[in-house]
């Protein structure tokens, strides 16, 4: 029974990565412990942005990296949004660097470390092919696999033989994986801060039958290269992924992002 649990709560954390936005995604369990968080970014009034900072093109990190630690959002940040609330041209800079850096990505892969709502650490690799492929594979013990073939998001289990389809066009992830973006204008952004570490762009969705849900795209303020995401699901429980070794070079192979629409009484993959 424990280990149902355990799996139970794995696939939600995977479900709520990639589909807060959706009615019916994962539900976390009654008893979770709340992780520390770390400082969040700096509030929009005492942002610090440098205006001499230039878009770096995607580059191969060119050395191994040891898995870095999340940096857990500030639970406070989600308070209502001013719906008057401006952005200033500093503001609006960094925005447009994060969409520029965003839109320059074709193929990008590498490993990743997620934070459920729960606290627990799961790691894994992760491919990405725009416009709208994506693959996360979870390291053992964890059964869990994500895919995307551009249209459909699958998120298996392996271990119990199911898998769950969304339409991508409404899961959070379609914003990274978009071919082209200017996310002040193909967006609702909500927030845009910056520190001598992160520039980080915020995105809420309002459904009336859901709720709001949100997704913090946080890069590095140094190399502008991504660094994490947080989605925010409806019930304001976060799942964070922080990736690392990232290779936007490496040609992905496109048999990664199929999803087998028929087979559900083998494991998928």
């Amino acid at each position: 029974m424990a280990k149902q649990s355990m799996i139970r709560n794995l696939r939600a954390a995977s479900a709520l990565f990639v589909a807060a936005s959706l009615a019916g995604a994962a539900t976390p369990s009654s008893a979770q412990t709340v992780p520390v968080p770390k400082p969040a970014p700096k509030a929009r009034d005492n942002t610090q942005m440098s205006a001499s900072e230039q878009q770096k093109p995607p580059l191969t990190t060119g050395t191994t990296q040891t898995p870095p630690n999340p940096v857990i959002p500030d639970p406070r940040r989600n308070q209502p949004a001013n719906i008057f609330a401006t952005f200033d041209a500093n503001q609006k800079a960094q925005a447009a660097k994060v969409s520029s850096y965003l839109s320059s990505l074709q193929q990008l892969s590498g490993n990743f470390v997620q934070v459920g709502p729960d606290g627990s650490k799961t790691k894994g690799d992760f491919y990405i092919q725009k416009p709208g492929k994506v693959r996360f594979e979870y390291d053992p013990p964890t059964p869990i696999a994500i895919v995307a073939d551009g249209s459909s998001l699958a998120v298996r289990d392996r271990k119990l033989a199911t898998q769950d389809i969304y339409p991508l066009s409404q899961t959070p992830l379609r914003f990274l994986l978009s071919d082209r973006i200017d996310l002040l204008k193909d967006t609702n952004v909500v927030s845009v801060t910056a520190d001598d570490v992160f520039i980080s762009v915020t995105i809420e969705e309002k459904q009336a039958l859901i709720g709001t849900s949100r997704l913090m795209l946080m890069v590095g303020a140094k190399d502008g290269q991504l660094k994490q995401w947080t989605v925010t699901d409806p019930q304001g429980y976060d799942t964070t992924v922080a990736v690392y070794n990232l290779d936007a070079q490496k040609k992905v192979d496109p048999g990664l992002f199929k999803i087998d629409f028929t087979n559900y009484s083998l494991p998928p993959g």
